[in-house]
Formats: C-alpha cells, sequence, structure tokens
C-alpha cells in the first residue's frame, strides 16, 4: 500500500534530518541530490522543518553566492542538551553535549571505597549539574550512563549485582528526580564501549565482532551483522564466569571465582606481573595491572637506545596464554572474525597484546581471527554512552510526534 500522505511527510524529513547530521549543513539542492526528492518536496519538507526549531539557516554556500538557493540549512544544535557517564567504582566521569555530539562541559569526581552511598550519589549528582550549568543548558534532554553490572531487560536498570557499590543502582534514580524531564537509561560499560570502536574506533570496517573487555573485571560485548547482541537476560558477555583451564574451582551464579575472571582479572595479572618481576607504579587511577602491562610493553620492545627485557617479555607472553584461552572460548561459538581488546588492560597490551593473542588463536582456531586494539582509549565508555544518548534524543525529536 502507498503511504499516506502524512506518512511520506515524515520519512522524508527524518531522511532529511539524517542526512543533515551525517554530513553538517547543506543546501535546499544538495538535500534535493541526495535524497532523489523533487525540489517542491525539499522545499515544503525545509520549511517544515525550520517551523518546527529542528533546521535553521546556517550560513551560504560558495563566496560569492546569494539568495534562496545558497541557503544553508543545518540542525539546531542546541534543541537538546544531552550528558553522558561513565560510572565505575572509584568514581564518575560525565561530558554535556549539544543535540550534534559536540562536548560542550566534562569533569569528574572520585569516589572512595569508604564513601557512603548516600554521599555517593551526591557527589555524582552535583558532578552532573555542574557540567550542565558550564554548558549553559537549562536542561537535560537525555542521559546515558554506562557501568559494570547486568541489566534488567524489563526494567532497564542495573541488576543488583555482589561486588559493586550500592550506589551505582542508586544514581540513576537520583538522576531522574533530579532531571525530571530528562531520559535517563543505563547501559552496561562493555556494551558501550563496543558501540564506540563500532562507530569511531577499531571495529568501524566491522558488522561483526566482539569487544573482549579486560580490566578490574572481565567481560564481552558481542555485535553481530551489525546489531548489539544483549541476551535474554541482559547478559551475554559475562565471559567473566566461563570455566576455563588453569583455576582451582569452578564458578557459582553469585561468584565468577573460578572462571575466567579468576585468570585474567586484574588481580590475577598483578600476581602473573609479580612472578615475573614486573613491577610499575600506577598512573591515577587506573588498576595496578594496567601500570605492569604498560610497562611490560615499553621494556619488551626493542629500540635505538634499549634492549628488550626478557622477564617482561615472559609476562606477557603468559598474559595472552590466558587471554586466548578465554577467547578461544568465544571464538569457536561465534566465529566473529575480529576480536577488539579494551579495558583498562587491554589498551596497555596494545597491539604488543593484540598481536600476540592472535598468534595463540591461529594455532588454537581453525576459525580466521583479527585480534585489534582499541582505538579510543579511556574515553571509549563515555563516546558510546554519548552516541547513545544522542541517537535517542534524535529519535524522539525527529519523529513527528517529537515536534510542536
Amino acid at each position: 500500500m502507498p503511504a499516506s500522505p502524512s506518512t511520506a511527510r515524515a520519512i522524508n524529513d527524518r531522511l532529511a534530518l539524517r542526512l543533515l547530521q551525517q554530513e553538517g549543513p547543506l543546501t535546499a539542492g544538495q538535500l534535493k541530490q541526495l535524497t532523489g526528492l523533487s525540489r517542491p518536496t525539499v522545499a515544503d519538507l525545509v520549511e517544515r522543518l525550520t517551523a518546527s526549531g529542528l533546521v535553521e539557516v546556517a550560513g551560504e554556500s560558495g563566496e560569492q553566492r546569494r539568495g534562496p538557493n545558497a541557503k544553508l540549512y543545518g540542525i539546531v544544535a542546541d534543541r537538546a542538551h544531552l550528558a553522558a557517564l561513565d560510572v565505575r567504582t572509584e568514581g564518575v566521569a560525565v561530558l554535556v553535549s549539544d543535540l550534534l555530539g559536540r562536548v560542550l562541559a566534562e569533569g569528574s569526581v572520585p569516589i572512595g571505597d569508604d564513601t557512603g552511598t548516600g554521599p555517593a550519589v551526591e557527589q555524582a549528582v552535583s558532578l552532573v549539574e555542574r557540567a550542565a550549568k558550564e554548558a549553559g543548558a537549562d536542561r537535560l534532554h537525555t542521559v546515558g550512563i554506562g557501568a559494570p553490572g547486568l541489566i534488567d531487560p524489563a526494567s532497564g536498570e542495573l541488576r543488583d549485582s555482589t561486588g559493586l557499590p550500592e550506589w551505582h543502582r542508586r544514581l540513576m534514580a537520583a538522576l531522574q528526580e533530579k532531571f525530571p524531564e530528562a531520559r535517563v537509561g543505563v547501559e552496561n560499560e562493555t556494551n558501550l564501549a563496543a558501540l564506540a570502536e563500532q562507530r569511531d574506533g577499531a571495529a568501524r570496517d566491522r558488522d561483526t565482532f566482539v569487544l573482549l573487555w579486560l580490566g578490574l573485571g572481565i567481560g564481552a560485548a558481542v555485535v553481530l551483522d551489525g546489531t548489539l547482541r544483549r541476551g535474554v537476560s541482559g547478559g551475554a558477555g559475562e565471559v567473566g564466569f566461563m570455566p576455563v583451564p588453569g583455576t582451582s574451582g569452578l564458578p557459582s551464579a553469585t561468584d565468577c571465582d573460578g572462571g575466567f575472571h579468576s585468570v585474567a582479572g586484574a588481580a590475577a595479572v598483578a600476581a602473573l606481573a609479580a612472578r615475573h618481576g614486573v613491577t610499575a607504579t600506577p598512573d591515577g587511577p587506573e588498576p595496578h595491572a594496567a601500570a605492569l602491562v604498560r610497562e611490560a610493553v615499553r621494556r619488551s620492545a626493542t629500540g635505538r637506545e634499549q634492549h628488550p627485557d626478557p622477564a617482561a617479555g615472559r609476562f606477557l607472553d603468559a598474559l595472552a596464554d590466558r587471554v586466548a584461552l578465554g577467547a578461544a572460548a568465544v571464538v569457536s561459538v561465534l566465529d566473529p572474525g575480529c576480536l577488539v581488546l579494551a579495558g583498562e588492560v587491554g589498551r596497555a597490551g596494545a597491539d604488543a597484546l593484540a598481536a600476540r593473542v592472535q598468534h595463540r588463536l591461529t594455532r588454537m582456531s581453525p576459525l580466521a581471527t583479527e585480534v585489534r586494539s582499541s582505538t579510543l582509549g579511556g574515553g571509549a565508555v563515555l563516546r558510546g554512552a554519548l552516541l547513545t544518548a544522542r541517537d535517542r534524543a534524535q529519535d524522539e525529536l525527529f519523529a513527528p510526534s517529537g515536534r510542536p
């Protein structure tokens, strides 16, 4: 059945808005060329979008040209302000952006282990308030939160998990109370890192890949055919619980000790480094394991004035052996073709660790798998939270019901 006139207008408007988001300001003629719509149809949709406050004249095309045909139309970036949060056990980082994702303010606050739930939540909410004020945002349209742990698919909230501070679960409700007009959503940090790597990082050329998070904890994000897969209970990628050789027991439903976490989590990596005589001083709040791996990479490298340290190389080899255990299991089930190493330890290992893991996977599995290191650094979770918040805000504002 042919679309009704109102449906056709909505489709055309969203198409034009997506093009303006991706390409930046465009003339009516450029919109006509890119959309394939007629000149009168483009003129009508530009008029509608301008009247709705979503599009404005952003300048003129060409140095000498003047007149209606030279007008450049762009999305009204301050139509909505967004906040993205990266919530960790040791603190919170936040950024505030406009509708196009341009960062207007950012900040962070450490939260100690001995901080009570109430004060911790208050510190985090105050951080968001300060960032919004600095960005000139009267209100927040959408807030995206990245946090460790399982997300309940029914409620969209963090599930109660052992080992994670209670203030994590309280923060979402507190932000909703402080910003009642905002759409507040939470997503697993590993999933957000994968979305960011898919859009802007190491997996830009991949529709199917797995991001393996190596940090204080262990996790994975699964992207198949361009879509993030969360699983029935929201637990797809909880590979820390995966039984592997080399542990003294088996994991349980409430404790991942005895699983992959026990051989590749930060505590296990630090113990492995100690056995190989590798030492390092942590840089800031990062896990000690990340500093150890980074130092081992530096000491194992060859250079004009440096000879490789055999002990550092052996430590990285042993770490790659452990990482490959979990990676091989993931690859054998999903055959993703690409594995991205992320998290603090994965980033610290960089290409040196990725190459070692790939070498071992090639020997262990008949399934060709390229192993890459994250290219977004420590900002991957924040970037993923911002992308998610921006997509959600644009989906609402670009829809017919989102216009005045």
